[in-house]
Protein backbone atom coordinates (compact mmCIF):
# COMPACT_ATOMS: atom_id res chain seq x y z
CA UNK A 1 0.00 0.00 0.00
CA UNK A 2 2.85 2.37 0.85
CA UNK A 3 4.53 1.28 -1.61
CA UNK A 4 1.60 2.05 -4.36
CA UNK A 5 1.22 6.04 -2.88
CA UNK A 6 5.02 6.71 -3.09
CA UNK A 7 4.63 5.70 -6.89
CA UNK A 8 1.79 7.88 -7.35
CA UNK A 9 3.36 10.84 -6.03
CA UNK A 10 5.86 10.54 -8.01
CA UNK A 11 3.93 10.51 -11.12
CA UNK A 12 1.96 13.08 -10.20
CA UNK A 13 5.22 15.11 -9.09
CA UNK A 14 6.53 14.33 -12.98
CA UNK A 15 3.37 15.66 -14.30
CA UNK A 16 3.79 19.41 -12.66
CA UNK A 17 6.56 20.68 -14.45
CA UNK A 18 4.61 19.87 -18.05
CA UNK A 19 1.47 22.23 -16.12
CA UNK A 20 3.61 24.56 -14.89
CA UNK A 21 5.19 24.83 -18.64
CA UNK A 22 1.74 25.46 -20.48
CA UNK A 23 0.64 27.42 -17.91
CA UNK A 24 3.85 30.21 -18.42
CA UNK A 25 4.09 29.17 -22.02
CA UNK A 26 4.42 33.16 -23.17
CA UNK A 27 1.43 33.66 -26.29
CA UNK A 28 2.77 35.56 -28.94
CA UNK A 29 3.03 39.85 -28.60
CA UNK A 30 0.78 41.54 -31.47
CA UNK A 31 3.70 42.04 -33.69
CA UNK A 32 4.06 38.64 -33.60
CA UNK A 33 1.04 37.82 -34.35
CA UNK A 34 1.28 40.09 -37.11
CA UNK A 35 4.19 38.26 -39.11
CA UNK A 36 2.51 35.04 -38.24
CA UNK A 37 -0.47 35.84 -40.11
CA UNK A 38 1.25 37.80 -42.46
CA UNK A 39 0.21 40.80 -42.45
CA UNK A 40 1.62 44.22 -43.26
CA UNK A 41 -0.02 47.46 -41.71
CA UNK A 42 -0.28 50.13 -44.50
CA UNK A 43 1.59 53.64 -44.46
CA UNK A 44 -0.57 55.56 -42.00
CA UNK A 45 -3.13 57.97 -43.47
CA UNK A 46 -2.80 61.46 -43.16
CA UNK A 47 -5.38 64.07 -42.07
CA UNK A 48 -7.92 64.96 -44.32
CA UNK A 49 -8.40 68.33 -42.24
CA UNK A 50 -7.41 70.29 -39.42
CA UNK A 51 -7.22 67.26 -36.38
CA UNK A 52 -4.33 65.14 -34.79
CA UNK A 53 -5.05 61.43 -36.05
CA UNK A 54 -3.80 60.35 -32.64
CA UNK A 55 -4.39 62.14 -29.06
CA UNK A 56 -3.10 60.63 -26.03
CA UNK A 57 -4.27 61.60 -22.58
CA UNK A 58 -2.51 59.34 -19.30
CA UNK A 59 -2.58 56.36 -20.19
CA UNK A 60 -5.21 55.81 -23.54
CA UNK A 61 -4.48 56.99 -26.78
CA UNK A 62 -7.50 58.08 -28.50
CA UNK A 63 -7.66 58.43 -32.42
CA UNK A 64 -9.60 60.03 -35.04
CA UNK A 65 -12.03 58.09 -37.62
CA UNK A 66 -10.25 55.70 -39.47
CA UNK A 67 -11.19 55.28 -42.80
CA UNK A 68 -11.12 52.48 -45.30
CA UNK A 69 -8.69 54.40 -47.29
CA UNK A 70 -5.27 54.14 -49.13
CA UNK A 71 -3.05 57.20 -49.43
CA UNK A 72 -5.09 59.81 -49.39
CA UNK A 73 -7.98 58.27 -51.08
CA UNK A 74 -11.27 56.56 -50.37
CA UNK A 75 -10.88 52.62 -51.65
CA UNK A 76 -14.59 52.07 -51.28
CA UNK A 77 -17.50 54.30 -51.48
CA UNK A 78 -20.65 53.65 -51.21
CA UNK A 79 -23.03 52.57 -48.73
CA UNK A 80 -23.34 48.85 -47.46
CA UNK A 81 -26.87 47.31 -49.02
CA UNK A 82 -26.71 49.75 -52.35
CA UNK A 83 -23.38 49.80 -53.62
CA UNK A 84 -21.86 46.84 -51.24
CA UNK A 85 -22.58 43.71 -49.51
CA UNK A 86 -22.14 42.52 -46.53
CA UNK A 87 -18.88 40.87 -47.43
CA UNK A 88 -17.71 43.96 -48.90
CA UNK A 89 -18.78 46.25 -46.27
CA UNK A 90 -16.68 43.88 -43.71
CA UNK A 91 -13.39 44.74 -46.23
CA UNK A 92 -13.65 47.94 -45.76
CA UNK A 93 -14.04 47.47 -41.63
CA UNK A 94 -10.84 45.25 -42.26
CA UNK A 95 -8.87 48.17 -44.10
CA UNK A 96 -9.98 50.66 -41.46
CA UNK A 97 -8.84 49.05 -39.04
CA UNK A 98 -5.50 48.49 -40.11
CA UNK A 99 -5.09 52.45 -40.76
CA UNK A 100 -5.70 52.39 -37.06
CA UNK A 101 -3.34 50.14 -36.13
CA UNK A 102 -0.91 51.77 -38.29
CA UNK A 103 -1.18 55.33 -36.81
CA UNK A 104 -0.72 53.44 -33.14
CA UNK A 105 2.16 51.95 -34.20
CA UNK A 106 3.85 55.28 -35.63
CA UNK A 107 2.47 56.71 -32.64
CA UNK A 108 3.84 54.42 -29.82
CA UNK A 109 6.63 52.65 -31.80
CA UNK A 110 5.42 49.24 -31.28
CA UNK A 111 1.75 47.73 -30.99
CA UNK A 112 3.28 45.85 -28.42
CA UNK A 113 2.76 48.85 -25.91
CA UNK A 114 -1.18 48.60 -26.43
CA UNK A 115 -2.53 46.94 -23.52
CA UNK A 116 -5.98 46.74 -23.81
CA UNK A 117 -8.30 48.09 -26.72
CA UNK A 118 -10.75 49.98 -24.75
CA UNK A 119 -13.63 50.99 -27.29
CA UNK A 120 -14.43 50.52 -31.16
CA UNK A 121 -16.92 52.63 -32.00
CA UNK A 122 -18.23 52.03 -35.57
CA UNK A 123 -20.18 54.40 -37.96
CA UNK A 124 -22.01 52.64 -41.00
CA UNK A 125 -23.14 53.92 -43.89
CA UNK A 126 -26.15 51.98 -45.13
CA UNK A 127 -29.73 51.58 -46.62
CA UNK A 128 -32.84 52.24 -44.36
CA UNK A 129 -33.75 48.57 -44.43
CA UNK A 130 -29.98 47.32 -43.51
CA UNK A 131 -29.98 45.01 -40.26
CA UNK A 132 -26.58 43.45 -40.83
CA UNK A 133 -24.70 46.04 -39.00
CA UNK A 134 -23.00 43.61 -36.26
CA UNK A 135 -21.74 41.17 -38.97
CA UNK A 136 -19.98 44.29 -40.93
CA UNK A 137 -18.39 45.89 -37.67
CA UNK A 138 -16.92 42.26 -37.28
CA UNK A 139 -14.29 43.03 -39.89
CA UNK A 140 -12.97 45.31 -37.43
CA UNK A 141 -13.36 43.00 -34.61
CA UNK A 142 -12.30 39.94 -36.04
CA UNK A 143 -8.66 41.27 -37.02
CA UNK A 144 -8.46 43.20 -33.70
CA UNK A 145 -9.08 40.22 -32.02
CA UNK A 146 -6.91 37.88 -34.51
CA UNK A 147 -3.98 40.29 -33.32
CA UNK A 148 -4.54 41.29 -29.88
CA UNK A 149 -6.43 38.34 -28.45
CA UNK A 150 -9.51 37.68 -27.08
CA UNK A 151 -8.94 38.68 -23.70
CA UNK A 152 -8.13 42.08 -25.28
CA UNK A 153 -11.44 42.53 -26.96
CA UNK A 154 -13.13 46.44 -26.31
CA UNK A 155 -16.87 47.32 -25.76
CA UNK A 156 -18.42 48.30 -28.90
CA UNK A 157 -21.20 50.77 -30.19
CA UNK A 158 -22.28 50.83 -33.64
CA UNK A 159 -24.11 53.66 -35.34
CA UNK A 160 -25.76 53.43 -38.59
CA UNK A 161 -25.59 56.86 -40.57
CA UNK A 162 -26.69 58.29 -43.80
CA UNK A 163 -23.19 59.26 -44.71
CA UNK A 164 -19.24 59.22 -44.10
CA UNK A 165 -16.36 61.12 -44.93
CA UNK A 166 -15.50 61.09 -48.43
CA UNK A 167 -18.57 58.72 -49.25
CA UNK A 168 -16.83 55.63 -47.25
CA UNK A 169 -19.17 53.04 -45.78
CA UNK A 170 -17.10 52.52 -42.70
CA UNK A 171 -15.45 55.21 -39.88
CA UNK A 172 -13.89 53.65 -36.87
CA UNK A 173 -12.99 55.41 -33.61
CA UNK A 174 -10.52 53.46 -31.37
CA UNK A 175 -9.38 54.28 -27.73
CA UNK A 176 -6.17 52.12 -27.18
CA UNK A 177 -4.66 51.74 -23.01
CA UNK A 178 -1.15 51.87 -23.28
CA UNK A 179 1.67 50.90 -21.30
CA UNK A 180 2.87 54.09 -19.36
CA UNK A 181 5.79 55.66 -20.05
CA UNK A 182 6.87 59.32 -21.87
CA UNK A 183 4.37 61.08 -23.94
CA UNK A 184 4.90 61.75 -27.63
CA UNK A 185 5.25 59.53 -30.67
CA UNK A 186 8.61 56.51 -30.97
CA UNK A 187 9.87 55.79 -33.98
CA UNK A 188 11.56 52.19 -34.56
CA UNK A 189 12.34 49.97 -37.27
CA UNK A 190 8.76 49.76 -37.86
CA UNK A 191 8.12 53.34 -39.25
CA UNK A 192 11.40 55.10 -39.63
CA UNK A 193 11.57 54.86 -43.47
CA UNK A 194 8.68 57.01 -43.38
CA UNK A 195 10.23 59.98 -40.69
CA UNK A 196 8.36 62.47 -41.73
CA UNK A 197 7.47 66.34 -39.97
CA UNK A 198 4.12 64.88 -39.57
CA UNK A 199 5.59 62.59 -37.14
CA UNK A 200 6.19 65.82 -34.61
CA UNK A 201 2.70 67.00 -35.76
CA UNK A 202 1.19 63.83 -33.83
CA UNK A 203 3.37 64.28 -30.97
CA UNK A 204 1.81 68.11 -29.97
CA UNK A 205 -1.12 67.94 -27.51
Amino acid sequence: MEGELVMQLGASNATTPARNLRATRKLPSAEERLKELGIQLPSPPTPFGSYAEAVRSGNLLFLSGMLPTEGHTAKFVGRVGAEFDVETGRQAARLAALNGLAVAREYLGSLDRITRIVRLGVSLATTEDCREHPKVADGASDLLQDIFGKDKNPSRLINGVASLPLGTPVALELVFEVEASERGPRRTQHNAASASPRGSQLGRK
